[in-house]
């Protein structure tokens, strides 16, 4: 597999080639937070739906840590590359492994205060722009990655729920990357009822047919309904809704460049668009198993000059549930759409931590 790094000065196109595994999870302590290892492809329960890589036989009593795919589809082979995914708390660190041209593996918080202010209560991580040779001490400059890291604000139980993902906006092509979310512990779903969980997302948004990342951010709210659809499958029948409103996209230096993004689209598409589109879930039954994992489609739609009705964005969207009363979910959805002009497709890969409040 080869990819073309995106010339910048000299207006020529270089090759990189890698390899690589799934995510090997690790919770900043060392310890596996999952009963698995990162290259098992994931073990439904009973039905016809594949998990994301990641713990074998999950129960509903166990930690689940999940990741992303690899993929042999065009332009996006750099799925789930990173692997050896770590947090270190007493220095504040991200480490992420099988990344060419990232530093040393460890990446620094990035405390640029408009940078905090748009990704709020999630943290954001940067890769070294230089590492001096190791022979002469000349500086090599290094390929633009940035890391996004949540964790639960469950009192009392820090970490409960965590996600990460890593993105890098110097290939052509999409780069290489990937994504991990987890609990620690298990979950109790509840048999009846209702529920409603609300909180934020936060993302890194990269192009397949030029170079570029972004951060994106977007208000998210997550309804289940524990009573359907009946349970025909021998899994549950737990339906679930969710949608993501108030999305922005800002620039690596926290300035906001919706509108900018807006205004290109609607010049090509001779639309009058003055937000990005909410993003819902795909309802139908199937979507929630008895470890809580929720596997579905996301998408979002505009209306076209004609004031019909035009997919904008397609993708899919990861969770699990946690929590003795399932009060908190955490996930990761990925969406793509080709109506931005300036690339054949442009990816928001999305973390969120959503709450029972």
């Amino acid at each position: 597999m080869k990819k073309h790094i995106v010339a910048l000065a000299a207006g020529i196109a270089l090759s990189a080639c890698g390899g690589g595994n799934p995510f090997v999870a690790d919770d900043g302590t060392g310890g596996d937070p999952g009963t698995g290892t990162g290259g098992d492809t994931g073990t439904p329960i009973d039905s016809d739906r594949t998990v994301p890589p990641g713990t074998q036989d999950p129960t509903p009593n166990l930690s689940i840590f999940r990741s992303e795919p690899t993929s042999t589809v065009a332009g996006r082979e750099g799925n789930g590359f990173a692997t050896n995914i770590a947090y270190d708390p007493t220095t504040d660190e991200f480490s992420v492994d099988n990344l060419g041209f990232d530093g040393d593996n460890t990446y620094t918080r990035v405390n640029t205060p408009q940078i905090i202010q748009t990704i709020g209560h999630y943290a954001m991580y940067e890769a070294a722009s230089q590492l001096p040779d190791t022979a002469t001490g000349t500086p090599v400059n290094q390929l633009t990655h940035r890391a996004i890291y949540g964790v639960s604000r469950a009192p009392g139980e820090e970490g409960r729920t965590k996600f990460a993902i890593v993105r890098t906006g110097a290939y052509v092509e999409y780069g290489f990357g990937g994504f991990i979310y987890q609990r620690e512990g298990g979950v109790t779903l509840p048999t009846t009822g209702q529920a409603t969980y609300k909180g934020t997302s936060a993302g890194l948004r990269d192009y397949n047919g030029t170079g570029g990342l972004e951060y994106t951010t977007g208000d998210i709210q997550i309804d289940i309904d524990f009573d359907d659809f009946n349970d025909v499958t021998g899994t549950r029948g737990d339906a679930v809704k969710g949608k993501v409103t108030n999305r922005k996209i800002f620039d690596l230096a926290g300035n906001e460049i919706t509108k900018t993004v807006l205004d290109r689209i609607n010049a090509d598409l001779s639309t009058s668009l003055t937000a990005i589109p909410t993003a819902n879930f795909v309802i139908g039954p199937g979507v929630m198993d008895d470890n809580g994992e929720i596997l579905g489609e996301i998408n979002s739609f505009y209306a076209d000059s004609n004031g019909q009705s035009q997919v904008f964005e397609e993708g899919n969207y990861y969770a699990v549930m946690a929590g003795d009363d399932a009060d908190e979910i955490v996930g990761v959805f990925v969406l793509e759409t080709s109506r931005d002009p300036v690339a054949s497709n442009v990816r928001d890969t999305s973390g969120f931590i959503v709450y029972r409040d």
